[in-house]
Parts: C-alpha cells; structure tokens; sequence
C-alpha cells in the first residue's frame, strides 16, 4: 500500500521518482494479481489519474487489464467507474487545444486505440450492458466512452449495436434520466449513433424518439432554451432528414403541430441571444427537411397541407413580416416560406394574401421584391427573396397571372407600388444584382405560360417626357444591343 500512497501524492518513496512508464506496469501488476478487491480498485484508480499525462502507456499497457475488471468485478461499482474513467481518458487522448499539432496526433492516437478495443466485438456489448446500472459513477463514464467510440469509430460500432440485442433500446433509455448531465450526455451519445446509418435512425423514431425530443425541447423552453434544445434539434435532423419512413412517421403522428409554438414571437424582438438565433435557425431547418424539393412529392405535399391546417406557415409568416428580427433568422424563414408554398396552390393563395403590418398595408410579395431591388441590402437576404418568388410562382399560374397584370396599363394603380413596377425598376437599375435578380424572377413568371407571354408583349414603358412609350420587350433588346456593341 505504501507503493499505492506514493503514486496517489503521499509520501514519496527514497531514491529517485520512478518513471511513468515503470509505474503503469507496476499498477497493471498489481490489477491482474492482487487479490483483494481494495488493492486493485487502489490500482485502477492510480491509473486513472496517470491516464491523462501517460496516455499512450496506459493505453498500450493496461487496457486489457481494465477490460478485465470490467468483466470480473461489475459488483463493485467504484472500481468499475474507475476503469470506465481510465478508458475514455485513452480514447479520447484530449491535447492541448492551444497546439494543433499535438491535438492531430492526439486525435491520431484515439482513432487507434479505439480500434483496438472494438476489435473484440464483446467489448461494446459489455459496455451496452454496464449502461444498464443506474449508478452515476457507472453511468456517466459509459456514456461518454461510448460516445468517444462512436466518434472515432463509428461504422463500425454502430453495426454492433444494431445486431446487440436491445441495444439501441438501452441508449434510448438515457432520455429517460432524471439526472440532466445524463440525458445531456446521451443526447451527443445518439447524435453520433444516427449519423448516416438509416436503419438505427428508424429503430431510434419507433422508440418514441420524437415524442420524447420534443417534451424535452418545450420543457427547456422551446427556442429560448439552452444548448439541450440545439442537441435535441441536431438529433432530430439525424432522424429525418433524407429518411422518407421517419419523415412520413413524424406527419403521421401529429408532430409537426407540436412544431407551431417554436415560431411564436413577441414584439420585441431586440436583443435575441447566439442560442436562441442557433436554436431557431436549426427549427427553420427542420421544416426545410419536412418539405425539402428533393423529397418525395406526395409527402412534401403532405407535409406542406399539416403545415397549412395547424397554422405553422402562418405564424412563419408574421416572422418575414416582423421588426427587429436577426437578418439571418429572416433570411433562412424566407427560405423556409418558400419550401413550405412550393408548388402547394393552398399555400401559395395564403401568402399571396399576406400583407406587411405597415400603414398602408402592402403585400407581403411587394415588401420581399423591395428588399430584392435593394444595393444595400445583403446579397443572402436578396438571393432568399429571389427563391421566394420562384417558388411563390412554381406551378401556380394563377400566382404568375396576378404578377403580369401589375405590369399591364389597365391594372396599375399609380398611387400603389407594385411587384410589376419593382420588377421594371430592378430590370433597368445601375445595379447589375438588381438586373439578375429582376430579370430571373420576370422569367418564372412566363415560365410555362403562354398566355402570360403573350401579356406581357402588351407591356408598355414610359421614356422621357415627348417621346412616346416603347415595349417592354424593345427596351430589352435596346439594352442588349449597347451591351453587345
């Protein structure tokens, strides 16, 4: 014991300081032989507190021995949390931060020490079912090791868990935790363990993974809520995204009603925090995952009709129409408008009748195009304006109808500023952003339309005083023949 002492900081022994390397062996010694259970939890622990200075030795020296007390002595929990401890410090080979290059061979180091220990297939079963104990000392660790494996050596590991009878059940049950470092913690467990894997995130959904994302999530406040609410948010896009069974899943189960409150702002909006920004750019995302272009027609449709009926692409839309809301948080709602009407004629009549809370009202469609024309306005923020338009118009010729006859004699009212009349003024601005834009979004409004071609022919544009007016089209090709000269 006086050995024991003198490695924990007590007395030192006379001669000179033994050496990292001679003293892990010697703890190692003492794990495989001693007999009495107080002398090798003495000696996990030791190399628990070693693990960090001496990582490659104790990883190379005493891993098996540290498998081996996981195995033989699961009745004492102290040494088992010990071990457990001693084993994520290895894999996870944490370096200064400071230095970039002892962090790449630290990380280096990591990947293949946890190659070795899930060479034995046992190992990660083993450790499923330490996960089981309710003890914080066993658990915790256990969480985070898993955690670091995953990181490290994902593909792998996740195939063991999914043929592990019950494992992804016994992750699951982590969100269950009363204690919050534990549910935390498992939160990151299964962001690593969905990843790109779509059979776990399936087992993962049927094991009421949104019902319990979500509780947790309005428990913690919705978007005012901390980091658990992004780790929630960044598991359930693991869930969903580019998978068409969750996503049908998550629709059929009335979720996307739960997802309304998310988007409920106050007046003020000053002042909002980095999380909350965070947090509300990742449920604006979530919605684009629901109703992405690339996923299946009929479930985006679908999707888009709940969004419509529970009142989401409402409350999305008093958000465009808002003051003081954070330019990026607005500028991914536009994009997230315009995925939700994409295409959806109920959609698409809503926010053609949405108007802007100013005095007088103007249309929402209106507002949009004055930011798109607008030099000083954010290049994102114009280019989210532009993809609005253009789904706004996506197979809705009626939508492209309404936007031709602003620019036609008998329907201009020239008290009211109209999307026609933005269009014409970014169509001929200084500004060649304005120029693109314009001329892009007066494209989708022909765009399969033959009847809208032939109306627009009638478009007429006033020159300078005494001369008369010229056609839309003649003042493009005018343009286009300075151009070219």
């Amino acid at each position: 014991m006086n050995f024991l002492r003198g490695v924990m900081g007590g007395q030192q022994t006379s001669g000179a300081q033994q050496s990292g390397t001679q003293t892990i062996q010697k703890l190692c010694d003492r794990v495989a032989s001693a007999t009495l259970l107080d002398d090798r939890r003495d000696a996990v622990r030791a190399l628990k507190s070693l693990s960090k200075k001496y990582c490659f030795e104790v990883a190379t020296q005493a891993m098996d021995h540290l498998i081996n007390v996981l195995q033989t002595d699961r009745s004492d929990s102290e040494i088992i949390g010990y071990a457990l401890d001693t084993l994520y410090n290895i894999m996870s080979n944490e370096a200064d931060e400071t230095d970039e290059n002892q962090q790449i061979a630290s990380d280096d180091l990591g990947v293949q020490f946890s190659e070795t220990f899930i060479k034995q297939q046992d190992n990660i079963t083993l450790l499923l079912s330490l996960l089981e104990e309710f003890d914080f000392h066993v658990r915790w660790p256990g969480v985070k090791l898993l955690t670091t494996l995953l990181k490290h050596q994902s593909t792998q590991v996740q195939q063991i868990v999914l043929v592990s009878p019950m494992g992804v059940s016994r992750l699951m049950d982590l969100l269950d935790d009363s204690r919050e470092v534990i549910r935390n913690d498992g939160l990151l467990l299964l962001q690593q363990l969905t990843k790109s894997n779509a059979a776990i995130q399936k087992i993962v959904a049927f094991e009421n993974a949104f019902e319990r994302l979500l509780d947790i999530i309005t428990e913690e406040g919705n978007g005012d809520g901390g980091i658990v609410v992004e780790d929630c948010l960044l598991l359930l896009q693991n869930l969903l995204k580019y998978n068409n069974s969750n996503q049908n899943f998550f629709k059929e189960g009335s979720y996307i009603q739960r997802m309304k409150p998310w988007f409920e702002v106050g007046d003020d909006n000053s002042g909002w925090s980095a999380q909350k920004v965070t947090n509300l750019h990742l449920m604006l995302q979530l919605v684009r995952v629901l109703v992405s272009p690339v996923n299946p027609p009929g479930a985006t449709s679908s999707c888009q009709k709940s969004m419509f009926q529970c009142g989401l692409l409402q409350q999305l839309c008093i958000i465009l129409m808002a003051t003081g809301v954070p330019a990026d948080i607005l500028t991914e709602t536009i994009n997230t408008v315009s995925e939700v009407i994409r295409g959806s004629q109920v959609n698409q009549d809503y926010f053609a009748s949405v108007n802007a809370p100013s005095n007088p009202p103007r249309p929402a469609i209106v507002v949009l195009l004055m930011s798109m024309v607008n030099e000083r306005q954010p290049f994102v923020l114009r280019c989210a304006v532009l993809y609005c338009f253009q789904c706004f118009l996506y197979k809705n010729q009626k939508g492209q109808g309404e936007i031709v006859a602003t620019l036609l004699p008998s329907t201009i009212d020239a008290n009211a500023l109209s999307a026609g009349q933005l269009l014409c003024g970014g169509l001929f601005s200084t500004d060649s952003l304005s120029n693109w834009c314009a001329a892009v979004a007066l494209a989708h409004a022909l765009l399969d339309n033959a009847t809208q071609k032939e109306q627009l022919l009638r478009v007429q544009l006033a020159t300078s005083i005494g001369n008369p007016p010229v056609s839309l089209l003649q003042q493009c090709t005018n343009i286009l023949s300075q151009v070219l000269l």
